[in-house]
């Protein structure tokens, strides 16, 4: 596996932020995404874009004419806010995302969030979500390493499959201990596993993808892929039309 010099990417988006303070990896490219800008102000922190269809933020849209890099989606689109503001990202050189204000509350943008996790990876990026004391995360034939850490006891890391087959999942250094299985999305084998103290661990596929959650208390992993980063256009074009898939009435 290779590994590659990583540009990161912070994006902000509307949701809870669980009284966490985000943290802002030196000269990371900064991405407010829609009512996230209202959380970035709140925070004082600088953005380098501003995108959204501007529905879920604190004044009318027309407050925010003039600032710098702004777009606006239509409401009514295929995508989400928060994969355009990845695609921005993504775009300027990003391949690495910490993504706060996208887990918790709706229980369908959190699913969307993951399956977007998920086409990062396939892409040959990673991306976190980060809120509520855990960080969740999607792997491509790649490998995550934890450092060792003083680990309080119960400090929790599962792994499922999101393709309908992992193969070769490898897991070392945590309480349950796997070498080369297959694992399945329609079986749960992975929940509930344990960071042990002191000992550093290892998560890896060899082909497929696996989405893992983990306490946010945890050494931020290194990542490892046989998955070359794709180029600027890999995520596709933002998503500026209004959605084919309407019922015309």
């Amino acid at each position: 596996m290779t590994r590659h010099t990583i540009q990161d990417c912070v994006i902000f988006g509307a949701g809870d932020y669980y009284g966490d303070t985000p943290i802002i990896p030196q000269n990371a490219y900064v991405v407010a995404a829609d009512g996230g800008l209202d959380h970035t102000r709140a925070f004082g922190i600088d953005t380098d874009a501003i995108i959204g269809d501007f529905d879920s933020v604190s004044d009318d849209f027309s407050a925010y004419i003039g600032l710098k890099n702004i777009t606006r989606l239509p409401s009514e689109k295929d995508e989400t806010d928060m994969l355009s503001a990845v695609k921005i990202g993504w775009a300027q050189g990003a391949r690495r995302f910490h993504i706060y204000g996208g887990l918790g509350g709706r229980l369908d943008h959190t699913l969307a969030n993951m399956q977007m996790l998920a086409r990062v990876a396939c892409h040959g990026g990673i991306g976190f979500l980060h809120g509520n004391g855990f960080v969740a995360t999607s792997i491509a034939d790649a490998t995550l390493d934890f450092a060792a850490w003083d680990a309080p006891n119960r400090s929790m890391v599962s792994v499922f499959a999101h393709s309908d087959r992992a193969h070769g999942v490898t897991i070392r250094g945590l309480k349950y201990e796997v070498d080369d299985v297959d694992l399945r999305n329609t079986r749960a084998l992975g929940v509930s596993n344990e960071f042990l103290m002191d000992v550093a661990s290892t998560i890896s596929v060899r082909d497929g993808i696996l989405d893992i959650t983990f306490s946010a208390g945890a050494p931020s992993p290194t990542w490892r892929t046989t998955r070359g980063p794709e180029g600027p256009d890999a995520l596709g074009e933002l998503d500026l039309e209004i959605s084919s898939l309407l019922a015309r009435r």
